[in-house]
């Protein structure tokens, strides 16, 4: 599996390569649409922007990969040069028509952009869990589609169970995958967020962030459970039998000879019930 994680695109996905004798269509840019599998959500404005620029000068030198769909055409791989080009100024844009199943096109567009690294973090952990429940992939399956180790995959699943506020700080860069990896493995979200908080604004390392953690783990370790209360078999009884007979909750706290008993009512039509009952004139 190592071997093939610097195999590029093309080689992961043979249908992507242009061939001499492929018809290059010079299509409209009104009539493309993007990827709805797409699992990058943002775009740098300047990168496009540079792009746009050499686009403007040279023109679109690779053409990009669609498939046709009911009205125009779906972008396969090439999002950013057919940004580039409109905002280039560009009516058209060469591409290649070829027939991709929507698994196919899901797996391309992650791909595509985990060779480039554009995607962060949660956007490539979203991705992941996606072509996983749509297609019903097993992990090993999907780390041979995409050319990753299983370990990697799952590194990033664990991010997805990770509390909001922290899914928000990977997603913005905030927070490093490193640091993100780290708490993902904690289970007390309190704990969690205040790791978090103190992660940012001290500005941390991974590793003081990794010790952080192990010393709150040690001192949870050494702090005593608390110790379960024994009840007595005969109260709890006693309880049991009152309930049934007043017909609501009923709560007995004791103290060896003295103690109180709780009986909770509703409404006030209820208290007139449970009233009548111990005086002995409920005849409901």
């Amino acid at each position: 599996m190592n071997k093939r994680l610097g195999r590029g695109l093309d080689a992961l996905i043979p249908a992507l390569n242009i061939k001499e004798d492929d018809k290059i269509l010079e299509i409209s840019v009104s009539q493309l649409r993007p990827n709805p599998y797409q699992p990058r959500k943002h775009f740098d404005d300047d990168s496009i922007a540079d792009l746009a620029g050499s686009i403007k000068e040279h023109g679109v030198i690779q053409p990009i990969i669609v498939r046709a769909v009911v009205k125009g055409y779906e972008i396969i791989a090439g999002e950013r040069r057919w940004r580039a080009t409109q905002q280039a100024g560009l009516a058209t844009i060469p591409a290649v028509v070829r027939n991709f199943s929507d698994q196919q096109v899901m797996e391309i567009a992650l791909i595509e952009n985990l060779q480039r690294e554009d995607l962060n973090a949660m956007e490539v952990a979203l991705a992941y869990q996606n072509l996983i429940d749509t297609f019903s992939l097993t992990q090993e399956e999907l780390s041979a589609k995409v050319g990753k180790s299983r370990s990697h995959i799952a590194n990033f699943l664990r991010l997805l169970s990770l509390p909001a506020k922290v899914k928000e700080y990977v997603s913005r860069g905030t927070l490093s995958m490193g640091h993100a990896r780290a708490i993902a493995g904690m289970k007390d979200e309190k704990a969690i967020l205040e790791l978090t908080e103190r992660t940012i604004v001290e500005q941390w390392s991974v590793r003081e962030l990794e010790e952080a953690i192990r010393k709150l783990e040690d001192q949870q370790k050494k702090q005593p459970k608390p110790k379960k209360i024994k009840r007595d078999p005969y109260i709890h009884a006693l309880e049991e039998d009152l309930r049934d007979y007043l017909k609501t909750t009923v709560k007995i706290k004791s103290n060896k000879e003295k103690g109180k008993i709780e009986i909770l009512y509703y409404s006030n039509d209820d208290l007139q019930r449970l009233l009548e009952i111990m005086q002995g004139k409920y005849t409901g």
